[in-house]
């Protein structure tokens, strides 16, 4: 059996944050190379630091501040690896494509104005994002470029081409990774309508992406306080956005969907509006269903802000499993689950607080449940509410045939 060949690979060939041989050397102004790719995923996706006022991105190797990170080609480095690679029999990198100019950029969105040439340049436009970070960064900076592609999914013509034109804009928005400042620029109810009726389409992309770009949008709106955005939802938005949840297309469409339903109930109108889209049953059901873990923490917080309402609080009693799945996930998901949990019983011990509905809790060994929160999570405002729901029922508890021992009771008492 013959032995494995150990090739031995210069060390200023292989990329400090890949580890891997370059492909694409470039280096920045602080003397050090990097891997094209690599370099570009750490300065564009938020991994450099970014804390420091003054500067934009750190380089990874020096941690100096790159005020302007230009990625410069090493030509000359990536002939000697190609060369290298050769008389290693290895196979040979290929020569890489320049990135795209920012001439080049103006000139494709100003002809795909252009009706007529409009399909042809938008693939175009897919095609240069596709290649790299830089491009996509390029396309996104580039002076109404995101609005003109916003305009193509907001449009209401019925031109035969004018499907593939809407499909074409939201393939390109969704892969540029917009940044908070070109997603403010889509905060626009007339967008979010446009969004919402995308929504309603048979294609899984559309229905996908419209979800996402919503999700990002309420996220800002939210984190701004733009409540007229928030205030100005329409019922379809909560009707198509549960239907999301329901359809479950994809796991990326469903956390999309459930974030924006977060996002959305920050207002308390919109608790009312979405439960009256059948949200909290579905949301039960799929928390009976799931095992991920964070779709559980998701659904959990929905649902606490739901139950904020007196309309969420009685449709979730009203599901014969309500109570039984939010107690069953206490100290079985993560902390934050459990959290949410406790506030959600909290709401329905304090605002609608029944005979059945403390008798049901206790058969479901919430007493139990609450006892095991103080001992692992002695204090914290999780603690405050388990024993405010034992003093609201400890009466009734006191008297019931049900098996509670005088102890246990004893404990909850701030």
């Amino acid at each position: 059996m013959a032995a494995e060949i150990q090739i031995d690979i210069p060390s200023y060939f292989v990329c400090p944050i890949s580890l891997e041989i370059m492909k694409d050397p470039v280096t920045l102004p602080t003397g050090i190379t990097y891997d094209r790719d690599s370099i570009e995923k750490w300065l564009f996706s938020g991994e450099a630091d970014t804390t420091s006022a003054a500067a934009t991105a750190t380089c990874p190797v020096t941690k100096q501040a790159l005020v302007d990170p230009d990625l410069i080609p090493n030509v000359i480095l990536r002939r000697l690896i190609q060369s290298w690679c050769a008389q290693n029999s290895l196979q040979r990198l290929p020569t890489p494509k320049a990135p795209v100019t920012r001439s080049e950029i103006y000139r494709t969105l100003r002809e795909a104005k252009s009706p007529e040439k409009q399909i042809e340049c938008l693939k175009k436009i897919k095609a240069i994002a596709s290649y790299s970070h830089s491009n996509r960064k390029a396309i996104e900076s580039a002076p109404g470029a995101v609005e003109f592609l916003a305009s193509l999914i907001s449009s209401k013509t019925h031109k035969p081409d004018s499907k593939e034109a809407i499909d074409e804009a939201f393939t390109i928005l969704f892969s540029l990774h917009l940044s908070e400042t070109s997603i403010a620029s889509l905060t626009d109810p007339a967008f979010v309508a446009s969004l919402t009726t995308h929504m309603k389409d048979e294609t899984f992309e559309s229905r996908t992406h419209s979800s996402s770009l919503l999700d990002q949008i309420l996220e800002l709106a939210t984190e701004t306080e733009h409540h007229p955005l928030l205030s100005g939802l329409k019922p379809e938005f909560f009707i198509e956005t549960s239907r999301i949840l329901k359809d479950q297309i994809s796991k990326k469409a469903s956390k999309s969907a459930m974030k924006a339903l977060i996002n959305a109930s920050s207002l308390g109108k919109n608790r009312i509006r979405a439960v009256e889209s059948g949200t909290v049953p579905l949301l039960i059901e799929l928390l009976i269903e799931t095992q991920d873990k964070h779709i559980c923490e998701m659904i959990l917080s929905l649902l606490d802000l739901l139950c904020q309402c007196a309309e969420g609080r009685a449709e979730l009693l009203r599901h014969g499993c309500g109570l039984a799945i939010v107690s069953k996930k206490i100290l079985r998901v993560s902390r934050h689950g459990t959290e949410r949990a406790i506030k959600i019983l909290h709401s329905i011990a304090k605002f609608s607080p029944t005979r059945e509905i403390f008798q049901e809790m206790l058969e479901l060994g919430v007493a139990q449940k609450l006892g095991l929160v103080l001992e692992v999570d002695p204090a914290s405002k999780t603690r405050l509410r388990s024993c405010e729901i034992m003093q609201i029922a400890v009466k009734g508890w006191r008297n019931s045939p049900a098996c509670v021992h005088k102890n246990l009771l004893s404990l909850f008492n701030p």
